[in-house]
């Protein structure tokens, strides 16, 4: 659990440049009981040797109003929408299709799970491949760009994944390169 928190936590510092917020990542402080102790949710991690190296959660709570429009809230429900979130791959072992896998996994939980009619995300476009690697999955429902509903700096676009298509495994349709034996890494959900 250490590991994962310090990856995310890496992220919003290294990464986004803006650091932790308590509003938008209370479920970092409490990985356990946000993620691993509530049947509906999940937190998976890919390992190399003993260091965790990519991370992927997620929970059954909708996007909120505000920052996020009203029509997106009542599209995205509470209780029936997965939310993805914390798809983080440290940057030395970007490229191998770790996020990949661990989204294809998620949304599998997801899909068996039951109770989820969709699973819904945001990202921030403006971080280096966040864009492609999200419009290659999912479906664009609204591009919060122009509002700054997150302020300067960050570009917010929110997708849906349909649970019923499945997500294409690393290394197929041009993207991502194989894992696992190849890289040596192992998935895990905590």
């Amino acid at each position: 659990m250490p590991g994962a928190r310090r990856l995310i936590l890496d992220t919003f510092y290294r990464e986004f440049g803006y650091g932790y917020v308590p509003d938008w990542h209370a479920d970092v402080v409490d990985l356990q009981g946000h993620y691993l102790d509530h049947p509906r949710h999940a937190l998976l991690v890919a390992v190399l040797g003993e260091e965790v190296v990519a991370t992927t959660a997620l929970h059954s709570t909708g996007p909120a109003h505000p920052p996020h429009p009203r029509e997106l809230v009542r599209h995205f429900p509470s209780g029936t929408t997965a939310q993805l979130v914390r798809v983080y791959v440290r940057a030395e072992h970007r490229r191998h299709g770790l996020a990949r896998e661990l989204v294809r996994r998620a949304c599998a939980f997801a899909a068996e799970e039951g109770g989820y009619r969709r699973l819904y995300l945001h990202t921030n476009t403006a971080i280096p491949g966040a864009e492609p690697f999200w419009r290659s999955l999912a479906e664009e429902v609204y591009d919060a760009r122009p509002t700054g509903e997150h302020g300067p700096g960050v570009a917010t676009v929110h997708f849906e994944i349909p649970l019923h298509r499945p997500v294409a495994a690393a290394g197929t349709a041009g993207h991502g390169a194989s894992f696992g034996a190849s890289f040596g890494a192992s998935f895990d959900r905590m």
